[in-house]
């Protein structure tokens, strides 16, 4: 494996090619805070969060962590003051796009950032737009039942004509994947309910406990092309 040598905040490690300077980060402990990023998601630096400065005195600029790739001799500063500046405001911002983001909040607050200067659309906001939800929907599950709609400050995840969604699985990776927990679903009496649908429930052949909806299993069923059926056992039953 091809590795390259780079310096983060004056530190010279090794780390491979092929990684982005969040990445190599993470593999080496130094912390980049970021709400898109996922290891197994596409980067597409919609938070802007994990920015860091790179290059060498006068000549850096800010970039971000999870878009740019390593590269040898690369100079990163995870925390100066110019990187700092640049996350404190885009804080703000996220402050005033979803004030009722929990994970926003304690990130504003390690920052030093307790209010936002700019306009509040919407006080009980949660969703930051960052896309995983999205990303998780058509990358791993493959079904693309959601996606971003319309232009800021309209811009929202919905379902396609914001209707019910009919590629819809009802796996709800996209709740377990959202960052601020603002995507609802429920399960009671054998029926999960997700963007506006009932999904049923299969329970397990052996132990009766829930597995996953049909929606789900029929979905996995026709990507390995095994029947159906076979999927009607829990994994602590195979």
């Amino acid at each position: 494996m091809e590795e390259v040598g780079i310096y983060f905040n004056g530190i010279f490690v090794k780390v491979p090619a092929e990684l982005t300077v969040l990445q190599a980060a993470r593999q080496q402990d130094f912390d980049i805070p970021t709400l898109c990023h996922h290891p197994d998601l596409t980067s597409e630096g919609h938070c802007r969060l994990c920015v860091v400065e790179v290059g060498e005195y006068p000549h850096t600029r800010l970039v971000n962590s999870c878009t740019y790739p390593v590269a040898n001799g690369l100079h990163v500063q995870t925390h100066s003051e110019r990187v700092l500046k640049a996350r404190r405001l885009v804080l703000e911002l996220l402050l005033a796009r979803a004030p009722q983001a929990k994970i926003v909040r304690e990130l504003a607050a390690d920052h030093g950032v307790d209010e936002t200067r700019f306009q509040v659309a919407d006080p009980e906001e949660r969703c930051i737009l960052c896309g995983l939800c999205v990303r998780a929907c058509r990358e791993i599950v493959g079904v693309a039942a959601i996606s971003m709609a319309f232009r800021s400050p309209e811009k929202l995840v919905t379902t396609p004509f914001q209707e019910k969604s009919e590629a819809c699985i009802g796996c709800g990776s996209c709740a377990f994947v959202c960052p601020t927990d603002v995507i609802p679903y429920t399960e009671k009496n054998g029926i999960r309910t997700i963007w506006g649908r009932d999904f049923e429930l299969v329970p397990c052949n052996v132990c009766g406990n829930y597995i996953a909806p049909r929606a789900q299993l029929e979905h996995w069923a026709k990507i390995t092309g095994d029947p159906v059926e076979n999927f009607f056992v829990c994994r602590d039953c195979r």
